[in-house]
């Protein structure tokens, strides 16, 4: 209201001024009697000040109106916060009533506190543990087990039954007939130790086809089981047509039924024979070897058809297990910081075949010590001085010949212990692979 006020004085003031000077220019008209200018000047005068308090007269309802909204709004306002504090009022009153009207809560006692028992705490862990060992115990042993894993076992029993009457039992037999002398007619009578005694303090033969069979295992067994790992690696680097063509090939020799033939037409002791004939046009030689009745040839070449006949099972089974490699060992390896081929062999591919090569050596040590058939086929048995002689050889001559199934059953009771220690043997070097 008071601006309003001070705009109505200064238009006010503004009339006044308008007029005095209006005023003031009659009498200035009057004395120079320039009337009709001066009625001019007034008719002018008064249309400008018309005109100025009709626009006076709008602002000022303008402002009225702009006044009267802002009133009206402040009041609603105000009634708004009004209506707010009342229903504050009345939530608070209905949570005093509630408050109010809520039972008191009773009383709760709060047991003092007591330090555990020590004792007590000790004595009753010692109890758990012998419980525990009770029971781990209790799964140890086989009735649990057989319980546990019954269907399991139900599934096995067949080759259970295969395996022990067929393996278990003739190598128990074995040893237990060893002891004796047992000629296949009369009933096996005990002798204790005699037949140890007698092979090996008696028996040079036996001495001799030892040593032949240890040169063999030393010789053919580590070389053959090399070759078998180191084609296979070769191999599987191939497509899989090429693979399986290669592996037919190298395999293809420890099936072949007419090896043996081969060999002996190679090894002939004529100068027709192959090898003979290929020396003796190359110069090396001047005449014939005889190459299975020279007692000093005899084993070395042995060896080497061994070595040939070598690449069998066990290279099926490198070749398998070389196929089971997981592919993402390799780019993991690449990020620890392995550089070639060789270090990626030894601590990703070999470590990732484990099984198989325990099955290679296993299989490698049975043909390296039960050479046999190699020598009774190309040297004869028994062979010239026995240099191709071995413990399956002399056990076949004992066995199926003279049938002293006494001494037979200790010449295979000794070679039975000496692979199993060299089965041992190697399981403990191929736990190494990788470190």
């Amino acid at each position: 209201m008071a601006d309003k006020t001070n705009k109505e004085s200064g238009k006010l003031s503004m009339a006044d001024r308008l007029a005095a000077a209006k005023k003031a220019q009659v009498e200035d008209a009057v004395e120079t009697d320039d009337l009709d200018e001066f009625e001019e000047d007034v008719t002018e005068a008064a249309e400008k000040g018309a005109a100025l308090d009709a626009a006076a007269e709008a602002e000022t309802e303008a402002d009225d109106a702009a006044l009267d909204a802002a009133a009206e709004a402040e009041e609603g306002a105000a009634q708004d916060i009004e209506a707010e504090a009342d229903d504050v009022e009345d939530t608070a009153a209905a949570a005093a009533a509630m408050v109010a009207e809520r039972p008191e809560a009773p009383e709760v006692s709060v047991p003092a506190f007591t330090p555990p028992d020590r004792s007590r705490t000790t004595r009753q862990a010692a109890l758990d543990a012998v419980a525990n060992d009770e029971i781990a115990k209790k799964q140890r042993t086989l009735k649990y087990r057989l319980k546990r894993n019954k269907a399991s076992y139900v599934m096995m029993g067949p080759y259970f039954l295969l395996f022990f009457l067929f393996t278990v039992l003739p190598v128990v037999m074995s040893i237990i007939l060893s002891f004796t002398y047992f000629n296949m007619l009369e009933f096996p009578k005990f002798n204790g130790w005699d037949n140890y005694i007698k092979l090996f303090l008696n028996d040079d033969i036996f001495l001799i086809s030892l040593k032949n069979t240890l040169i063999f295992a030393v010789v053919t067994g580590p070389i053959s089981y090399l070759l078998c790992l180191l084609f296979a690696w070769i191999i599987n680097e191939f497509r899989p047509k090429v693979r399986t063509f290669l592996t037919l090939i190298f395999y293809a020799p420890s099936i072949c039924g007419n090896a043996y033939m081969v060999w002996s037409l190679i090894l002939s002791s004529d100068r027709y024979g192959y090898l003979n004939g290929l020396l003796m046009n190359l110069g090396f030689i001047n005449e014939q070897k005889l190459w299975m009745q020279d007692a000093k040839l005899i084993l070395p070449c042995l060896i080497v058809v061994q070595l040939w006949l070598s690449l069998g099972t066990g290279f099926l089974s490198f070749i398998a297990g070389l196929q089971t490699v997981d592919k993402s060992l390799y780019e993991a390896a690449a990020l620890d910081g392995v550089k070639n081929r060789w270090q990626e062999l030894w601590y990703v591919t070999l470590p990732a075949m484990k099984p198989q090569l325990m099955f290679g050596a296993v299989m490698q040590i049975t043909q390296s010590f039960a050479v046999a058939d190699i020598s009774i086929q190309l040297a004869g048995n028994p062979s010239v001085n026995y240099a191709g002689a071995t413990v399956v050889t002399h056990l076949l001559d004992y066995g199926s010949t003279r049938f002293d199934m006494g001494y037979a059953s200790a010449i295979a009771t000794v070679l039975f212990l000496l692979m199993v220690g060299t089965n041992k043997l190697v399981q403990k070097l191929l736990r190494r692979v990788g470190e």
